[in-house]
């Protein structure tokens, strides 16, 4: 959690303070994304909100959890993680689909992508590292 913990704040408060700015209109046009104005991609990138507000919940959430000495936070952890490699990957994937490249936009939702990758793999390997409770 030492390595997570950073990632997880700047993520999951990145996002709230990303959807505020959104909501009421902050970005300027000069660094908004292609075709930011038109009422599909507006529809699109709105798509996202309830997907990227699970993933801070769930994000602060087990952060909290793991300050109450919980073992639960690495489940929502993971959930956390899973998600927001699901939110880059869906923003790339539009992105490279209408051949739209743009360096800051696509270097934000590369970094959701590749960091959850990191410690998905620890934590799946830590948990497959412990008994399990359930009894088949």
């Amino acid at each position: 959690m030492t390595y997570l913990k950073p990632f997880f704040l700047v993520t999951d408060i990145g996002f709230i303070i990303y959807w505020i700015v959104t909501y009421f209109e902050l970005i300027p046009k000069s660094v908004a994304f292609k075709d930011y104005d038109n009422p599909i991609v507006i529809a699109w990138n709105w798509s996202f909100f309830p997907l990227d507000i699970l993933v801070s919940f769930t994000g602060l959430f087990s952060l909290y959890l793991y300050k109450l000495h919980r073992e639960s936070w690495k489940g929502y952890a993971l959930i956390s993680l899973v998600l927001t490699f699901c939110s880059g990957l869906q923003a790339i994937a539009y992105w490279a689909f209408i051949k739209d490249f743009d360096f800051t936009w696509w270097a934000f939702n590369l970094y959701l992508m590749i960091y959850p990758l990191f410690f998905i793999k620890l934590l799946i390997k830590d948990n497959g590292n412990q008994k399990s409770n359930l009894s088949l």
